[in-house]
């Protein structure tokens, strides 16, 4: 009983970061107006199992070694830059689906990401996201006491990706919901565009605290 404290305090600054508006609601917004609730569902729970590798530099310490050597937190930022200037580019570009499309509220077999593509997809955007390499470090080594067993550290970082996934489904699942999913298959792709200038943004940040 005497770490609950300890875990409410987590999991309510755990779930105020994740219901901030970022890379992960922008990637999970994208994939559910352009390939629908399974697609959208792989790539949260690739965001859920993200967290995961930030929990686990975090435990062994690795976050704090980034966090601390310029060479290596800019080599990451450089990476996380890249790969959101990537994924901003496709959102720029989006584009009104054609009538046969907006019917049949899919897209084309060929065009469809796979499952492991999805999962990927939200692996990557949490995981090179520089913002929540800085969170989970500040947390594991300013929130969470230096005396916690890491077995229970271990069960935070485990709730906190459950959490995430879960957060990120229930959002997929309301985003493709049948009457709200016409209305985003047909003007959806301002929201696609709207969200690939958030993440040109979040790129040119990082890079600029790269400089």
């Amino acid at each position: 009983m005497e770490y609950w404290q300890e875990f409410l305090i987590i999991a309510s600054v755990h779930f105020l970061a994740v219901a901030s508006p970022g890379p992960d609601f922008a990637i999970v917004l994208k994939q559910s107006i352009r390939y629908g609730r399974r697609c959208a569902l792989f790539t949260s729970l690739g965001i859920g199992t993200g967290i995961l590798l930030h929990v686990a530099y975090s435990l062994i310490g690795i976050g704090i070694l980034i966090a601390s050597d310029e060479r290596l937190f800019n080599l990451l930022k450089y990476i996380a830059a890249a790969y959101f200037l990537y994924i901003a580019w496709h959102g720029l570009r989006a584009k009104a689906q054609s009538n046969e499309n907006k019917f049949a509220g899919i897209h084309h077999e060929n065009s469809m990401p796979s499952p492991f593509k999805a999962f990927l997809t939200g692996f990557l955007i949490n995981g090179l996201n520089i913002k929540a390499t800085l969170f989970f470090v500040s947390l594991f080594s300013m929130v969470i006491s230096i005396d916690t067993p890491t077995t229970i550290k271990l069960f935070y970082g485990i709730y906190m990706a459950i959490a995430t996934a879960a957060w990120f489904s229930a959002l997929s699942y309301c985003l493709s919901i049948e009457k709200f999913r016409q209305l985003l298959l047909k003007k959806g792709y301002w929201l696609e565009r709207f969200m690939g200038l958030v993440l040109l943004i979040l790129a040119i940040e990082i890079l600029m605290t790269s400089l």
